[in-house]
């Protein structure tokens, strides 16, 4: 059975949206409460999370389309965790042992060694950000949730989000403009 992706109540006078971006695409799984679409309104910019877990089966509003509240912009199939890699049975895997030892791979990298801060990790899944863009500051490089956060701040993500919501001032500016005179 298909869970609806609707676009929710955004306030009390927002009774329409600009699909800014899909962070998924159909078939892709996806995870409850995972960010999957991004909408724009003249006011401000969200992400719409999954309403459950599972593959993304469609999508029904594209990039730049406008949307009401409540409209259908996509749906989630179930069935999403694709199965486990079954293990070799153990008598399979002691008789294809090599007869030679392998060399020990060579140590991880210092970053990759320690992971993100819990809240940081939560806070990358989140916002969708890649762990290896973010500079670590804590002990042995651990990136923090402060890393995070100074990383959303940066300059280079807001540009995009802003040229669209200009765009959308722009259009309701001119809008106005011609009905009041």
């Amino acid at each position: 059975m298909a869970t609806d992706i609707r676009v929710p109540a955004l306030g009390e006078s927002v009774t329409e949206a600009t699909i800014g971006q899909w962070f998924k695409k159909v078939g892709d799984v996806v995870a409850a409460d995972e960010p999957v679409v991004e909408l724009e309104t003249d006011k401000v910019t969200i992400e719409v999370p999954a309403p459950s877990a599972g593959v993304l089966q469609a999508i029904s509003a594209n990039p730049g389309d406008t949307v009401n509240v409540g409209a259908l912009i996509g749906a989630i199939g179930e069935g999403a965790v694709a199965p486990a890699p079954k293990a070799p049975e153990p008598a399979k895997a002691a008789a294809a042992a090599p007869a030679f030892k392998p060399e020990p791979a060579p140590p991880a990298p210092a970053a990759a060694a320690v992971p993100p801060a819990p809240s940081a990790q939560k806070l990358i899944n989140e916002t969708g950000l890649s762990g290896a863009d973010i500079n670590g500051s804590g002990r042995h490089g651990q990136v923090l949730k402060e890393d995070v956060l100074a990383a959303l701040k940066a300059p280079a993500t807001q540009a995009a989000s802003a040229v669209s919501g200009s765009a959308a001032i722009a259009r309701r500016l001119k809008d106005a403009q011609n009905t009041a005179a």
